[in-house]
């Protein structure tokens, strides 16, 4: 009772440490950021001490020797079964009590009842049978026997599963403790026992995998009291087997005899004492041996750690902070009158327009990883459009058989004397047509880009409204659908307004004589086949057939440029044809039939000088002696191409090919012209009105603004991980009074350990712990 008294009093009268500022600093803001989940930290991690070890090592008694009372279950299997956060504060009163986070408001005066608790609440979260869980128990205990600190009691490694405990139960503490020792907060307690290889410590290994320079990890050596005879653990606590900065300290649990008889804290600090006394190895090492320096060394420690921490943590906490204000704006405030719901919808939708407009004309945020908005638009009309009608051959699918075909049906009955015009405009009014289906795909890729935009436009915003992001999507894909069916419209009547006059007077069509020039020119073979290519300026023809001197003396000019005419050139008007392949004329054996002569005429049975009377004969008995052929059902062509044939299908060739690429060049101009005004700029300027039309209605407002049950749970929890963080960031306002006092320095000698005052046990500071 007088110790008790006298330890009371030697408290009462102590002046603060640095610790009594700082770390409760940390302290409360630990209590602020535990009521959020990791991701809602959003990374923020605060200094605190993890204690870690292997199972049996000595790690729970490590922890009830700084805390002074036993608090926690123990047994001969694994004990810590969940993490505990173990809070310490000092304070000047003599009562000691217990506080847990998830009972808040309850105090714990018996320490039995405490341990009681952590039992239950283990059991509660990891099973009555072994089961481990990563979920903490947050432990607060106030005695004026202790001092300020923070430490995280993890699982014990264990390899063998007993219990519910998973196979791979090592694989998963292994984890659980990286989880907390990876940090660059965490100063690590790596507790081994003396009585087995440190090199194989599996405390050690594991501070090594989180501390790899080993600059935040403290060595506990516990145990030392049952080490074999004659060995001891002093080159260990040198640093000499496996050093660390910041040392070792050797301390001597109770054991299990001492626990089953009920033997005080006091009583085996008492023995810890004199037993690095009386040992010769470990005279000289004080400031390493025993709890009240382990204790001392870790708030030193733990001190100088967080002060080193507190700026970048500020900044931290700032920069979350910032974050989640701004996450919460954008999730807003529910609006709960009509006035307020109509408004709230018209913001949105003139949000939505606005940003519509910006993407197509690239006003928005511009992307540096790909195309987005109006350059996809620009690109599909220059690079898509406009580059494959270039590519397009007009005289690829025009054989040379149909356009012989085609010249002599213009011919009629009585055969032309000059090339015709009709076949020219039958075939390059069938090349301009084939223009009509790459327009209007192009219409149609304008129209996706377009649904595509719409799409990215406000997807945080119309996330919270489902149902309105529905009914939005559907008024405008039915908006962009309306307006494409006029642009389909209006380049459908581009392509016929092409095909309906054919003007043979433009100034870049090359007809008339100069066509002939150019063939000339080019030098037509008579015998090759004919392939003719027209740039798109009209000049620089090109053909593998050529025309000789014969052919070119019989040309014949009908019309020149600026006049209209039936005719190209004048020609032969004999013309061969054949029936259809497999198509043989009927003949009567022993009748001769002979054609072509000069007058055309066929004799049969013989010469007419042969007949008694030539001038006797009547029609009716000539008539009688000529057989002809029947007119087949099919006929073509024939297959031997004069000379002439192959001009005239070259100067057709070269007329198409030029025609082809004036209207071409307009095409290219006016498709992209008429998708731009009945599409894109149609949309952008009646969209707005058309969403105000279609949705702003008062009926509607309540279904379309209803917000999912998930946007509900999430503003809940952004409000809550706000308020957090707004504490936090006063809380560390009130800190920068005492960092400039923790700068300009303490005198640490001045002051104890916080551990009870034991007759015979030295309560100094010594030299050497830190600078």
């Amino acid at each position: 009772m007088a110790d008790s008294a006298a330890a009371a009093a030697a408290a009462a009268v102590q002046p603060a440490t640095v610790g009594q500022a700082v770390i409760p600093l940390v302290n409360r803001l630990q209590d602020i950021m535990a009521r959020l989940d990791g991701e809602a930290a959003g990374g923020v991690e605060l200094p605190q001490v993890a204690a870690i070890g292997g199972q049996s090592s000595g790690k729970s008694s490590v922890l009830e020797a700084l805390v002074g009372r036993d608090f926690l279950p123990r047994g001969p299997e694994i004990c810590t079964r969940r993490p505990l956060v173990l809070q310490l504060v000092r304070h000047s009163a003599p009562e000691e009590w217990g506080e847990f986070l998830h009972a808040p408001g309850r105090r714990f005066d018996d320490f039995e009842h405490i341990k009681r608790e952590i039992q239950s609440e283990t059991d509660k979260e990891a099973g009555g049978n072994k089961g481990v869980s990563d979920k903490q128990i947050r432990l607060k205990i106030f005695s004026p026997n202790v001092i300020d600190i923070t430490l995280v009691d993890l699982p014990g490694i264990t390899r063998v599963p007993v219990g519910d405990q998973p196979s791979d139960i090592e694989s998963r503490i292994r984890t659980m403790i990286m989880q907390y020792i990876k940090h660059p907060s965490c100063i690590i307690l790596a507790v081994s026992p003396a009585n087995a290889d440190l090199a194989n410590s599996d405390a050690l290994q594991l501070a090594r995998l989180g501390d790899p320079d080993g600059s935040r990890t403290i060595g506990v050596i516990t145990k030392l009291d049952i080490m074999d005879r004659g060995t001891d653990a002093r080159n260990f606590l040198l640093g000499n087997v496996i050093p660390l900065k910041l040392g070792y300290v050797g301390i001597v649990n109770r054991s299990q005899e001492d626990i089953n008889f009920n033997r005080s804290i006091k009583d085996a600090l008492a023995f810890e004492e004199k037993f690095f006394s009386t040992l010769p190895a470990y005279h000289g090492l004080s400031q390493c041996c025993g709890v009240p320096q382990l204790a001392k060394k870790l708030n030193m420690i733990l001190l100088k750690h967080i002060t080193d921490m507190l700026p970048g943590l500020k900044s931290r906490i700032n920069a979350q902070l910032v974050a989640v204000a701004k996450e919460h704006a954008a999730y807003g405030d529910t609006a709960e009158s009509t006035a307020g719901q109509g408004v709230k919808l018209l913001n949105i939708l003139g949000k939505y327009c606005e940003a519509f407009s910006s993407m197509v004309e690239g006003k928005n945020k511009v992307s540096t990883d790909q195309l987005s908005g109006g350059a996809r638009i620009h690109y599909i009309f220059q690079s898509i459009f406009v580059k494959s009608l270039e590519e397009i051959d007009p005289c690829k699918n025009i054989s040379d058989e149909d356009i012989r075909t085609s010249i002599q049906n213009s011919d009629g009955p009585k055969g032309a004397m000059f090339l015709p015009e009709v076949p020219f405009e039958i075939l390059v009014r069938k090349q301009i047509g084939r223009l009509l289906d790459p327009s209007l795909q192009c219409a149609k890729f304008i129209y996706d880009e377009l649904v595509k935009i719409s799409h990215g436009c406000l997807t945080s915003e119309l996330q919270k409204y489902p149902i309105l992001k529905r009914r939005m999507g559907e008024s405008v894909s039915n908006f962009l659908r309306d307006g494409l069916r006029p642009a389909e419209t209006m380049i459908t009547h581009i392509i016929e307004m092409e095909m309906d006059y054919i003007n043979t007077s433009h100034s870049s069509f090359v007809g008339g004589s100069k066509v002939v020039e150019l063939a000339k020119h080019e030098g037509l073979s008579s015998r090759g086949p004919t392939s003719l290519s027209v740039h798109k300026d009209g000049v620089g023809i090109s053909s593998e057939a050529q025309l000789k001197s014969s052919t070119e003396n019989n040309v014949q000019l009908k019309s020149e440029r600026g006049q209209k005419s039936r005719a190209v050139f004048a020609r032969d008007t004999s013309r061969g044809a054949i029936a259809e392949k497999g198509f043989q004329p009927d003949t009567d054996a022993g009748t001769s039939v002979a054609g072509g002569g000069q007058n055309g005429h066929s004799l049969v049975g013989g010469s007419l000088s042969s007949m008694s009377d030539p001038r006797v004969y009547s029609l009716n008995s000539l008539y009688s002696m000529i057989r002809l052929r029947e007119p087949p059902s099919t006929l073509k062509p024939s297959e031997n191409k004069t000379d002439r044939d192959r001009t005239e299908i070259a100067i057709v060739k070269l007329l198409v090919k030029s025609y082809y690429d004036i209207v071409r060049k307009s095409i290219e101009d006016a498709v992209p012209k008429a998708i731009m005004h009945f599409l894109v700029n149609h949309t952008k300027r009646e969209l707005h009105n058309v969403l105000i039309r279609k949705l702003y209605r008062e009926s509607l407002l309540d279904d379309m603004l209803r917000e999912t049950d998930e946007v509900l749970i999430r503003r809940q929890r952004i409000q809550e991980t706000l308020q957090v963080l707004e504490q936090a960031h006063r809380t560390l306002e009130e800190f920068p009074l005492e960092a400039e006092k923790v700068e300009r320095g303490y005198s640490l000698s001045e002051y104890g350990t916080g551990l009870p005052n034991i007759p015979g046990l030295s309560n100094r500071n010594p030299r050497g712990i830190l600078p």
